[in-house]
């Protein structure tokens, strides 16, 4: 499990074999206050990412016993939230892009530069000055936190933003897939030209084709004037295409045409014309399991899937949460013309333990809500318990916290030990599960 890193005592997993320059990254990581294990091969690489937590892992790919490829696999593996960046030698930059394929986050050339193996750990693991709480981002709202799964994510965007590649955003609904869209655009060549959105979901199939395409004048009855669809409007930038899974075959067939040769045709029409524009593709589905189901173009597939990047969900970056709630409560407070209340620390708390199914945009509605019914300077957990009717539990968790409450004789102290949950947690979910009288014999 990823620990929430400080810049101070991050810990970090070096994996290198040759001996020099091992030992002047760990002593120049050390110097800077990281906390740093050493590796010299790959199989001791990858038994260590299986036996502890680190913060991240920085891994050569040319490595004895084991590539680096596989060091990279097997901290997905056990540590799927931990960035992971690759050393590759220089001229050798398609290994280091196919690593971060399989799921590293950055890389570095040799020979090495301490100033950008600095820069590079500050960005990825960094907290404070190095890593602002609130990101604005041209265009949209701000992505908010220092968790290093989404400073991960980040970082990819950055990384990909001044390229041509097409970008595939995969996430659950509500974790921010928009927002980072927009901030590829915004740190590309780009940014001067258009944004345009299209949630492929929200758009009946029998009009898809119309409004990504547009279509000619007689086209169909009712097409009085010629009308541009949305890869047209966004000639010049980039067009998001949320939830990409959504679409049929037939329309997948000619997105990836667009991807292929760089044309459409309008409804109604009979030559190709030309776009520039860039992709952004996003889902909230498994889209390779799509494919092996029949439901999804391979080809497609491969020609999305050129630099994936995936969002973490709320529930695993539990740490940003009190700063999302607080900048939250700002942001809808300025909107509606309300005094946003101080956030008490057993608010904290009770929003932390939450499992957040929706996500960010769960957490927002929740917030709007405390806002408008909320009277007083400060908001507490008991103004929150009211409002937390709708947000699901952990799979089985009343069950957990009866069969605890039970072996401990009702002893809360201890059922809270056994479950690895403060007394006041426990409290809290036992009002909410209604589980006050487990077990019988004791209050």
């Amino acid at each position: 499990m990823t620990r929430t890193a400080t810049s101070a005592r991050a810990e970090i997993l070096l994996v290198e074999d040759r001996a020099s320059l091992r030992r002047m990254m760990e002593r120049a990581l050390t110097q800077e206050g990281y906390a740093v294990t050493a590796a010299a091969d790959g199989p001791e690489g990858m038994r260590l990412v299986a036996e502890r937590g680190f913060d991240l892992v920085l891994t050569d790919l040319q490595l004895p016993g084991a590539s680096g490829l596989e060091v990279v696999a097997a901290s997905r593996r056990a540590q799927p939230r931990t960035p992971v960046a690759v050393l590759t030698a220089y001229g050798t930059v398609q290994s280091a892009v196919e690593a971060m394929k399989r799921g590293a986050v950055d890389f570095l050339e040799k020979p090495l530069e301490i100033d950008d193996l600095y820069a590079l750990v500050r960005s990825l693991v960094g907290t404070g000055e190095d890593q602002p709480e609130v990101l604005e981002i041209p265009g949209g709202p701000a992505i908010v936190g220092r968790h290093p799964a989404l400073r991960a994510a980040l970082g990819l965007a950055r990384k990909v933003a001044p390229t041509a590649s097409t970008v595939l955003l995969a996430g659950e609904t509500g974790t921010g897939k928009e927002l980072f869209a927009r901030a590829v655009h915004a740190w590309s060549r780009r940014a001067g030209g258009p944004f345009v959105a299209v949630n492929c979901a929200a758009i009946p199939e029998s009009l898809i084709e119309n409004e990504l395409f547009g279509h000619e004048r007689g086209a169909y009855t009712g097409a009085g004037q010629r009308q541009q669809g949305r890869f047209e409007l966004a000639q010049g930038g980039t067009i998001f295409l949320d939830e990409i899974g959504e679409l049929d075959p037939g329309v997948q067939g000619k997105i990836l045409r667009v991807l292929e040769e760089r044309v459409i045709e309008r409804v109604g029409g009979g030559r190709p014309l030309a776009v520039d524009v860039r992709v952004v593709a996003a889902t909230n589905r498994r889209l390779r399991e799509m494919v092996d189901e029949g439901t999804f173009r391979e080809d497609l597939y491969f020609r999305l899937d050129v630099f994936p990047i995936e969002l973490p969900p709320l529930r695993e970056r539990r740490s940003d949460v009190a700063a999302l709630a607080r900048h939250l409560l700002r942001r809808l407070g300025e909107r509606s013309g309300l005094a946003p209340p101080e956030l008490a620390a057993d608010a904290v708390a009770l929003l932390e333990e939450q499992e957040w199914p929706g996500n960010v945009r769960q957490l927002a509605n929740l917030v709007e809500r405390a806002l408008v019914l909320h009277e007083g300077p400060t908001l507490r957990a008991a103004d929150l318990e009211p409002l937390l009717g709708g947000i699901a539990a952990a799979p089985g968790e009343r069950d957990r916290i009866r069969d605890a409450l039970v072996a401990t004789g009702g002893d809360r102290r201890r059922a809270a030990e056994r479950l690895g949950m403060s007394v006041r947690t426990l409290q809290r979910k036992i009002r909410r599960y209604e589980l006050q009288g487990v077990p019988a014999y004791r209050q």
